[in-house]
C-alpha cells in the first residue's frame, strides 16, 4: 500500500504540473480525463471526481467558457445535461498527456510486456466486478 501511495502521490504531482503547464486546475484536468471515455451527467460528474455538485458546476463553467466541453441535453432525459468533451479539450487532455515527463519516464523503463502486466493488474484490483457494482 505505500508504494502504490507513492505511486499515486508522484502521478498526482506530474498531473498538476502539466495541467498548470496548460493553464488548468488539476480538477479541470481531471473533469477533461473523465470526459475522454464518454459525455457524462454532471451528478455523475461530481460522483467521480468526489466533489460536491456546486463545485462541479463551477469547473464545469470555466471549462466551458474556454470552449474545453460544451453542454447539450442527455438523449435519454431532456432535463438533464451532459456535459462532453470539444476538440480543444480533447487537445488540451493530450497536451497534459504527453507532458506528465516524470510518468511517461517511469512507464517507458517497461517493456511492452511489463506495461500489459501493470495495465492488467492495475484493472483487477481497481474495476469494480459485478458483486461490488
Amino acid at each position: 500500500m505505500e508504494l502504490l501511495s507513492v505511486s499515486l502521490g508522484a502521478y498526482y504531482g506530474d498531473f498538476t504540473a502539466a495541467a498548470a503547464r496548460e493553464n488548468l486546475t488539476a480538477s479541470q484536468g481531471k473533469t477533461l480525463s473523465v470526459l475522454r471515455r464518454g459525455p457524462a451527467a454532471m451528478r455523475v460528474l461530481a460522483e467521480t471526481l468526489a466533489c460536491d455538485a456546486s463545485n462541479m458546476t463551477g469547473i464545469v463553467d470555466r471549462l466551458e467558457k474556454r470552449g474545453l466541453v460544451r453542454r447539450e441535453p442527455s438523449p435519454g432525459d431532456r432535463r438533464v445535461k451532459n456535459v462532453v468533451l470539444t476538440p480543444e479539450g480533447e487537445h488540451a487532455i493530450d497536451a497534459i498527456r504527453a507532458s506528465m515527463h516524470t510518468t511517461l519516464a517511469g512507464l517507458a523503463t517497461l517493456d511492452a510486456d511489463d506495461r500489459a502486466t501493470l495495465y492488467a493488474l492495475l484493472d483487477r484490483v481497481f474495476t469494480p466486478g459485478p458483486a461490488d457494482a
